[in-house]
């Protein structure tokens, strides 16, 4: 993407709809004032600008250069407040928070009666709807209100108002020490991907038990339950403990059939558990509850009950076709996979303002391992190549690792062997540089450097000889990752059946199927 494309402004702006520039248009037009102004005269120039380019802002002559920043930083507040008034845009969220801004009012004018009865009600809704940040908002606002509004039942008042503060604070910390803990953990697995050694998984462990806050589980919500379980499911993730993925993905996805009013308030969350439970199962290649999962979270989205915004809208793109790919992936279903690489291009395209780069590529590593899997192994690399020339990927070092390690195979299954040596000593080094060298990769190397000394008659023998010497780290908890990755089993099976890889891997679905 171009950079000069990034201006918050300019991306804002374009992710209007035609109803919200209408919107905004009315909202600034309400004052005469306004219709000339260098802000809506800037706001009607960028909506028709396919680019941000200052210079030809500049060259209209409405604005001058040294003014530019301010207009800007006016048009940008004043879209975000037509937004704002939008009901597209309104939840119980906002409208508990208009709420206890009309109660501040009140209480500024001295109407201190009219503002407990406003409170009181906003309260009511935040309680039924696990807002408790918000309901601890509003009994410090009455506390305040109170100290200053004398009645007869002020001791009881006071008494109630004091239990609430000090319970829903209470919740408010469990809440945030959970949620820290959560996202401690998410950082770990983006950097670094699974555990690597005992050492590692004990250094996890001894993390999240010290950081976990105690807590009765009877007193909690929804909203410190989910976050409960998103810890959970971190570190099940982190020390390669798929089925607990699955139990606590489960528990995740149970607890909004618990509280169903809380899919249309928390629509990402609802998203987030059902990818996580999908993603589980295809770890422990679960095909028919992966499938039954699918459908349901498919028949969810399609509700008119369902919130729909652009935010979202992103979200269901990457993880409906996540989730499409991977079931191609679990079936060996790879022609298949390949037919819906067009529109997921598309998509990134289309999307490529609301999904973070590593989400691409790990897209593009997918599409890669289709095209690796049919045979397409000039595909294969074109998709590699993004992701290994990719300088400004900092974020999961392991999937940088194995798209290495699958161009070496895509490389030697093209017959560019004349590559092979310096694509075998990059990716060596990069290991190294990565602390990611562990004893699967070590043999993957080690057998790839020795292939272009083996004479043609003895290859399989050699195939066969690396074969048994990694299926033995299939079951081992530090090295198994690498077959999560790269099906290396079925590859190096497919050269000496001379079986095509998809069929290898299509022969054992049906076989496990079979048995089942």
């Amino acid at each position: 993407m171009i950079k000069d494309q990034k201006d918050n402004l300019f991306l804002l702006i374009k992710s209007l709809t035609k109803s919200e520039k209408r919107q905004f248009k009315l909202y600034v037009g309400r004052l005469e004032d306004n219709e000339d102004s260098k802000f809506l005269n800037l706001f009607n120039f960028l909506e028709k600008a396919s680019k941000y380019k200052e210079k030809d802002i500049l060259t209209t002559g409405f604005v001058k250069k040294q003014q530019l920043a301010n207009v800007k930083a006016h048009l940008y507040k004043q879209i975000l407040i037509s937004l704002k008034l939008n009901p597209f845009h309104q939840n119980v969220r906002s409208q508990i928070r208009e709420q206890t801004e009309f109660a501040t009012i009140l209480y500024h004018k001295g109407l201190y009666k009219q503002s407990l009865k406003i409170l009181g009600k906003a309260k009511e809704i935040a309680v039924s709807h696990e807002e408790k940040n918000l309901v601890f908002e509003i009994v410090e606002l009455e506390k305040l209100i109170e100290s200053q509004y004398i009645t007869r039942s002020i001791e009881s008042r006071a008494d109630d108002l004091i239990e609430q503060s000090s319970r829903f604070s209470n919740l408010n910390l469990i809440a945030s020490s959970l949620s820290n803990l959560s996202l401690k953990l998410y950082s770990i697995i983006l950097k670094s991907g699974y555990v690597k050694s005992d050492q590692e998984k004990v250094e996890v462990l001894d993390y999240f038990n010290s950081n976990l806050p105690k807590f009765d589980v009877k007193d909690l919500g929804f909203r410190e339950k989910l976050w409960l379980y998103n810890s959970y499911l971190w570190l099940s993730f982190l020390i390669q403990d798929f089925i607990a993925c699955y139990k606590y993905s489960k528990k995740w996805v149970e607890l909004f059939q618990d509280y169903p009013k809380m899919i249309s308030l928390n629509p990402v969350w609802f998203l987030k558990g059902n990818q996580y439970l999908l993603e589980s199962l295809f770890y422990i290649q679960d095909h028919k509850r992966f499938e039954a999962v699918l459908e349901d979270m498919e028949m969810n989205i399609s509700k008119k009950s369902f919130p729909k915004d652009d935010n979202i809208e992103g979200l269901v793109f990457l993880y409906l076709n996540t989730d499409r790919l991977n079931l191609c992936f679990i079936k060996g279903l790879f022609e298949e996979g390949l037919s819906l690489v067009t529109d997921i291009l598309k998509g990134i395209k289309h999307f490529q303002n609301r999904i973070d780069e590593h989400h691409i590529m790990v897209f593009y590593y997918k599409i890669a391992s289709l095209y690796f899997c049919v045979g397409n192994n000039k595909e294969c690399i074109h998709y590699l190549d993004k992701i290994i020339s990719n300088k400004s990927l900092t974020m999961r070092e392991d999937l940088m690792c194995f798209s290495r390690i699958l161009n070496l195979f895509a490389h030697y299954d093209a017959g560019m062997d004349y590559h092979l040596e310096s694509h075998l000593r990059s990716t060596y080094k990069f290991l190294i540089k990565m602390n990611e060298l562990n004893d699967v990769q070590m043999e993957i190397i080690s057998f790839m450097k020795a292939l272009p000394d083996i004479f043609p008659h003895d290859l399989k023998s050699a195939f066969r000889e690396v074969l048994e010497k990694l299926k033995t780290y299939e079951d081992d908890p530090y090295e198994r990752r690498a077959f999560l990755y790269l099906d290396i089993i079925s590859w190096l099976e497919s050269k000496i059946t001379n079986v095509s890889v998809d069929q290898i891997i299509r022969n054992k679905f049906l076989e496990k199927k079979s048995m089942h």
